[in-house]
């Protein structure tokens, strides 16, 4: 039997109770609130509907506010003229398991077979099992014999290795679908004719490139930078071909990555040490250092001439060079490894005090002087990098508009695909300017700030303002605060100068705040966070007759390792108490400005607001004013590259107030490795006690928005970041059924209507003034205006999306965010959808700036990092020596936020 409530996730309507309900409430003043109470679950929850009945949401329209301008986007028209699409599977024997051996495999087969058994064909292969060509090759199915020349350890000459290789017909690649996409059709993603595309437009790049995914880089781009630790950024770009409203476009994108130095490996273990090497022995903690260093990476030995043979090194012998022996023989005849590369190469070890390489197999390790190798160019470093090679890195790809528009100009032109015989081969044309696409740049919305500062009104200019002559809407107040001073270089009179300084400025704010601490300012030694922490809440307590310590200032050390993490675990989860940190920088050059920001900060911790938008106030904002509106905010961060079996963190947030939506209420979670879609947004389990419970994010987060407003969702806006394109399907059929049954757990008949908006900001679309002279069309970093607003040409044939570039740039080129609205029954016009969303981006709490993501995901996000702290560090230590790579087993919880702290935006 089907499920009854089934229709309500396959219909892209909206439901007929809501829509009704929208239809009566357009105004407030006819909308009576509801009663939103916790029954039981009806025992039909609604279902998920499958992939294949599940469609996204069309594009309502065109978007017509604003003024209208011209911008360039980094997309390049591509016209693909071949009409017949044909895919072969490969399989090598003996098997291969490097893509770069199994690729040099192929290219040699096609280069003796192209102009006879191939029938001049010029196929394009992936490195795996799959081969395309350009219409069909003169067999079903062949067998080849390919003979490999390469690198002869034993005769330091070349070898020949000897494969069969087998090529038969897979299937046709329909570029039908390709085509209903193109002309608007709603049509499933036409992947696989997209994917040989990418790989045809790669296939002469990556000959000469490092080609990494759909990023090619060369130290030939650009002059590399060295980066410290051993370390060096390569310039590249990144490629793709996606479906546009204009056609197939070929998006470029400028980029930098980290790679090793191609260093002599001893110079390498100098720089990762930040110390010579050539004289001392080294310490078993500089030992587990390298080793960690070197795991992994490829060397060539240099001691045997113009002979380069490449190893990849799995380890480093506890023992130095001199002391090192090896069987020789099967007669175990031993020979130490100093007296065979002497004998042997009339090789001399220079630095038999310092450790061997291992290389090969656990069977059968193979001793290298570190003297007689060198770090082999272009591998990628995988590993994270640590502040000052980021900064680095950053400086070294930061680029202004006008500089990066030149560079994929210049990328383009030396990729001559006009040239390229493997896009002449698929019929593939590029054209070599950049897309010209209609904009336009929406109006800033007008702030409220109270009624008792000199400006109550404020519109903002460029995407920034500041403080002067305002007051925060809702001033919190702050009666019993304290001081702790981690610093040791700070003294207490200019900590208590500070604190005098902040009070002030919270005061001039707007807010009321007692002039003193409850207790004098405490110094504390960084290593004792817990038990200064523990004393300052105690002593506070027993000052206050009982009541609760409701503010902590802390001022931190500049680099304090693991302390800001350490006191907002412990602040957080523990005793419950808001905290601010400020650094010792700050402290001694005190800056008003950061005193109004860190004012700002402090202000909605406490549970005031900043600003609201005045149409919030005055009920004008379509689709949120009219009927009780909550909008969430959701995220999911991975742990860091290398980090093989830490949990993923998943966080969301929700509006708690209305008509404001400017209070966010967060909640956290941890959950399996890498696992992109959020476990704990609905849940149910068997109580012995009270038989089914009901649980979740969503859920709590509802009931939450209830206690705060008296009135329960009649619609949810849910905006989802860090989702890529290839699992929208996945997360919106499981989140939004989540949403549903969350909702379903509080009365089986409540289901508001959702719309569901995925945030990106990984994605590689630039935009680019028309005329970079103009200074009317730019703001002062050169970057196009906030407000920008681009829905056609660049964009989905049919979907409901759009890039908004909400922000002003600050430095380097601004990426502006990109929305795709998966799923929509509340019914928003493009213009609706997209001025709310610029609108609340001139909302966000920390700052006096309109920001580049809508706040609700931004929240989300500072949320997910911030309970990356509350990981008990024993538990992130067991997981990193763990390094499996595993989803299974159970996670281990964060342990809960305290009430006082999750119904306010501690997160800020």
């Amino acid at each position: 039997m089907k499920d009854p409530e089934e229709h309500q996730v396959k219909s892209r309507r909206p439901l007929p109770k809501p829509t009704e309900r929208r239809r009566r409430c357009r105004r407030r003043s006819q909308c009576k609130p509801e009663k939103l109470q916790e029954t039981e679950l009806h025992p039909q929850l609604p279902s998920s509907a499958t992939s294949k009945s599940l469609m996204f949401h069309q594009r309502p329209g065109y978007g017509q506010l604003g003024t209208k301008c011209l911008v360039k986007a980094n997309h390049f028209l591509a016209d693909i003229s071949v009409s017949d699409l044909s895919h072969y599977n490969v399989k090598i024997t003996p098997e291969v398991t490097s893509r770069k051996t199994s690729k040099a495999i192929v290219a040699e087969l096609v280069r003796v077979h192209r102009n006879t058994d191939l029938a001049t064909r010029l196929p394009v292969y992936d490195g795996g099992r799959n081969l395309y060509t350009a219409g069909l090759l003169p067999f079903t199915y062949k067998e080849f014999n390919v003979t490999l020349s390469e690198d002869d350890d034993a005769t330091s000459g070349t070898r020949e290795r000897k494969f069969k290789v087998v090529i038969k017909f897979a299937t046709h690649v329909s570029m039908h679908q390709l085509r209903d996409l193109l002309s608007g059709k709603q049509v499933d993603n036409p992947q696989e004719a997209l994917t040989v595309f990418d790989i045809v437009l790669r296939e002469l790049a990556a000959q000469s490139y490092v080609s990494i995914g759909r990023f090619l880089y060369s130290p030939d781009v650009r002059k590399p930078q060295q980066l410290g630790g051993g370390l060096e950024s390569w310039r590249g770009f990144y490629q793709s071909i996606r479906p546009t409203q204009m056609g197939l476009s070929l998006n470029i994108d400028m980029s930098s990555m980290a790679f090793i130095e191609p260093l002599p490996v001893i110079d390498f273990v100098a720089q990762i040490l930040g110390k010579d090497v050539h004289s001392k022995p080294l310490s078993d903690a500089d030992r587990v250092k390298i080793k960690k260093a070197l795991r992994g990476v490829k060397v060539e030995v240099t001691h045997r001439g113009n002979f380069r043979r490449k190893y990849r090194i799995s380890g480093l012998t506890s023992q130095p060079t001199r002391e090192l022996i090896f069987p020789l023989d099967e007669q175990m005849n031993m020979k130490s490894v100093v007296d065979y590369f002497q004998e042997m190469y009339g090789f001399t070890i220079k630095y038999s005090h310092l450790p061997c390489l291992q290389v090969g197999s656990q069977r059968k390790v193979n001793y290298l002087p570190m003297e007689a190798c060198k770090i082999v160019e272009g591998q990628r470093y995988t590993k994270g990098l640590n502040e000052k090679q980021i900064t680095s890195l950053l400086k070294f790809s930061c680029q202004r508009p006008r500089e990066q528009e030149a560079d994929i100009l210049q990328t383009m032109q030396q990729n001559n695909y006009d040239n390229n015989p493997y896009a002449k081969e698929f019929g593939i044309s590029i054209d070599n300017k950049l897309a010209s696409v209609e904009a336009r740049v929406l109006p800033p919305p007008w702030l409220k700030y109270h009624d008792t500062g000199r400006e109550k009104e404020y519109l903002p200019q460029v995407g920034q303002w500041n403080m002067m002559n305002k007051k925060v809407i809702n001033g919190s107040t702050v009666r019993y605060w304290a001081c702790i001073n981690f610093s040791r270089s700070l003294q207490e009179s200019a900590a208590r100068g500070f604190c005098q300084q902040l009070v002030q400025m919270c005061q001039i704010s707007g807010m009321e705040f007692s002039q003193d601490p409850v207790i004098p300012i405490y110094s504390a030694r960084p290593d004792q966070v817990k038990k200064a922490l523990n004393y300052v809440h105690s002593a506070a307590m027993d000052k206050l007759c009982g009541k609760e310590l409701e503010l902590l200032i802390a001022i931190l050390p500049d680099n304090n390792g693991s302390l800001y993490g350490d006191l907002k675990r412990i602040c957080e989860t523990d005793l419950g108490l808001i905290s601010q940190c400020c650094l010792t920088k700050h402290v001694f050059k005190i800056n008003r400005q950061y005193l109004a920001n860190v004012a700002l900060k402090i202000n909605v911790k406490m549970g005031g607001r900043n600003t609201v938008l005045l149409d919030a106030l005055s009920w004008r904002i379509p689709l949120v004013s009219d009927i009780p509106t909550i909008i969430f905010g959701a995220d999911v961060t991975h742990p860091e590259s290398g980090e093989d079996s830490c949990p993923s963190i998943a966080a969301v947030v929700a509006s708690q107030d209305w008509p404001e939506v400017t209070k966010y209420a967060g909640l956290v979670c941890a959950q399996p490795h890498r696992e992109e879609l959020i476990q704990d947004l609905f849940r149910s389990w068997k109580d012995p006690q009270r038989g089914v419970t009901y649980g979740g994010m969503i859920r709590e987060l509802l009931l939450s928005f209830k206690k705060a407003t008296g009135q329960k969702p009649l619609r949810i806006i849910f905006y989802r970041d860090g989702v890529s394109e290839g699992q929208f399907y996945q997360v919106l059929l499981y989140e939004l059924d989540a949403i549903r049954k969350a909702c379903a757990s509080l009365e089986p008949s409540y289901q508001p209507p959702v719309t569901f908006v995925v945030v990106q900001k990984r994605h590689h679309t630039r935009l680019f003034a028309n005329n970079h002279d103009d200074r009317n069309s730019t703001d002062k970093s050169g970057n196009i205006l906030p407000g920008t607003v681009v829905d056609s040409k660049i964009c989905h044939p049919s979907e409901f999306d759009f890039y908004l570039c909400s922000h002003a740039g600050i430095q380097g080129t601004s990426r502006p965010a990109h929305y795709h609205v998966l799923w929509d029954e509340n019914n928003f016009t493009a213009d609706e959808i997209q001025s709310l969303t610029n609108n609340l981006c001139y909302t966000y709490a920390r700052c006096t700036r309109s920001v580049s993501v809508v706040p609700p995901a931004y929240y989300a996000h500072l949320a997910a990092y911030r309970a990356r702290f509350y990981m008990e560090p024993d538990v992130v230590e067991i997981s990193k020596l763990r390094g499996t790579r595993s989803k299974e087993g159970p996670v281990r919880p964060l342990p809960a936020l305290k009430e006082k702290v999750k119904n306010v935006m501690f997160y800020c």
